[in-house]
């Protein structure tokens, strides 16, 4: 790689809550400060039951801009508010990259970079707006929105092979203008950590009960649902399992409610919002790591899981494909066969050695592919391809 100029850059977000396009996000931003670039996160407000991301990693040296219009809800009057806002922003600071993240700062975002003649305007694709659980008409919206924002990028990022086969697919953007770069994340907590026999107990999971897990907001979509209705079927093999619940969110109470009409409340440990840098310690807690989710980027929580050596059942959608190989590290099944998803997790709990055989597996897989110094170095190395192409630096 030869050496790099350095060059000022903008993220560009909707909201830093905690989240995987979050913490995608954040960490560009810290290997490409410690690179020795100036970046700045501009970003909206940040309420909800999530929490707020950057209330739990500290960066001292990033500088952030709020702006109050960027809002994820679909509003006219702040969406053009926040169009302005940006615009004035770019020009005033002339930054040399605008890089976008998520559905509506990625479009304004772009747009306003583009009239603002930002050298170089890239976007990553975390996940769709558009998918096939949502109304045609507001698919409809989408897609004529990403592909107008697309006009207008120099290249477009996804965090799986499956975001840009959809693209394409939607006739977003030519294949030509998308890249894979897989989402960073600090790794070595996760390759190192431990089961914690304190957290258990805090817990209350009995010592060598096995213990099936869940790490993801508690939202529509995100496949709670299916959690629910399988796990009393795992109970029926394996009386003595039990359910942990890692995250937060409106589906909360209704959720504890079926699992106290289901008769299993007791088996269920719900353990709420928890701070990034605990959540190697509760992952260590698990035999095996569920992601049912049915709409969904690439998910974090089970490339976290592999490199933690637990392996993971999922879903053949999106991106989760690419990080569970049915039998090779962990189960991944049509959607909504909860009748496999059981039935694989029964024979990985009964065999440990095989799980353990799984899980190490996937521990290879995911250990180099998806650390955050390679992943923000891979970002910055293509900004400046970008910008030499152009003669901006």
């Amino acid at each position: 790689m030869e050496k790099q100029n350095k060059i000022s850059i903008c993220h560009v977000i909707t909201r830093m809550i905690v989240g995987g396009a979050q913490e995608n996000t954040l960490f560009s931003c810290i290997g490409q400060l410690r690179a020795g670039n100036r970046v700045v996160l501009v970003t909206g407000p940040s309420p909800g039951p999530e929490g707020e991301l950057l209330s739990r990693i500290s960066v001292p040296e990033l500088e952030v801009v709020t702006i109050d219009e960027l809002v994820r809800e679909i509003s006219p009057k702040n969406d053009f508010k926040a169009y302005c806002k940006l615009k004035k922003y770019f020009r005033e600071q002339k930054f040399d990259v605008v890089h976008t993240h998520s559905s509506k700062a990625g479009l304004i975002g772009r747009l306003a970079a583009h009239a603002a003649q930002v050298p170089c305007v890239v976007h990553t694709v975390h996940g769709q707006a558009f998918h096939e659980y949502e109304k045609p008409w507001k698919n409809f919206i989408y897609k004529t929105s990403e592909y107008l924002a697309a006009l207008v990028s120099d290249r477009i990022f996804a965090v799986a092979q499956a975001m840009i086969d959809q693209c394409v697919k939607a006739h977003i953007a030519p294949p030509e203008k998308y890249q894979v770069v897989y989402s960073g994340m600090d790794m070595d907590s996760f390759l190192n950590a431990r089961r914690d026999p304190e957290l258990r107990s805090k817990l209350n999971i009995p010592e060598h009960a096995p213990v099936i897990g869940t790490l993801a907001r508690l939202f529509e979509l995100k496949g709670y649902d299916d959690v629910m209705q399988t796990f009393p079927m795992v109970l029926q093999q394996i009386p003595d399992a039990h359910l942990l619940i890692v995250g937060d969110g409106i589906l909360r109470s209704e959720l504890e409610m079926l699992a106290r009409q289901g008769g299993f409340a007791d088996k269920v440990h719900f353990a709420g919002l928890i701070s990034p840098d605990k959540v190697p310690g509760y992952l260590a807690q698990m035999n095996i790591l569920w992601h049912l989710s049915l709409r969904e980027g690439l998910p974090r929580s089970v490339v976290q899981a592999l490199a933690c050596g637990i392996p993971a059942c999922g879903y053949t959608l999106d991106g989760t494909p690419e990080v569970i190989f049915d039998g090779v590290t962990g189960c991944c099944v049509p959607p909504r066969r909860i009748d496999l998803i059981a039935r694989r997790t029964v024979e990985l709990l009964q065999n440990p050695a095989e799980a353990q055989k799984e899980g190490a597996a996937g521990r290879e897989l995911v250990k180099e592919r998806f650390d955050k110094e390679r992943m923000a170095a891979i970002l910055l190395e293509e900004y400046q391809q970008i910008l030499k192409r152009k003669n901006c630096k």
